[in-house]
């Protein structure tokens, strides 16, 4: 399995972290280092800017979670089983799996 996230679009929630039951996230601090990790093509990097849409939509959201401070990573890709728990709880829609069979499976919030 090849797991990104689309950093630009990703709201710093903490869902997929918190409903992999494989632990393939981990959240990173938007100044970390190691923040574009994951397999991301480079246009879904971390440059230091939000994507316009998703910011707009999830600037104000006041729900408990870390919103834009930090960014996941899928730091464990090979050991999604494809459950597909975090493509259903990304705010962000910016999760994206592609199986051994080549079929790429990207999030759509709930």
């Amino acid at each position: 399995m090849k797991v990104w996230v689309d950093k630009p679009k990703c709201t710093g929630c903490a869902h997929c972290h918190d409903v992999c039951p494989v632990a393939v996230f981990e959240m990173k601090d938007t100044n970390a280092a190691d923040v574009n990790s994951d397999v991301a093509p480079p246009e879904q990097q971390w440059k230091g800017q939000e994507d316009p849409t998703v910011y707009a939509k999830w600037k104000d959201v006041q729900d408990g979670h870390n919103h834009f401070k930090e960014k996941s990573v899928a730091v464990n890709g090979e050991a999604c089983i494809l459950c597909q728990a975090c493509l259903i709880e990304c705010e962000g829609e910016c999760i994206h799996i592609v199986d051994d069979n080549n079929t790429q499976y990207d999030s759509i919030y709930k």
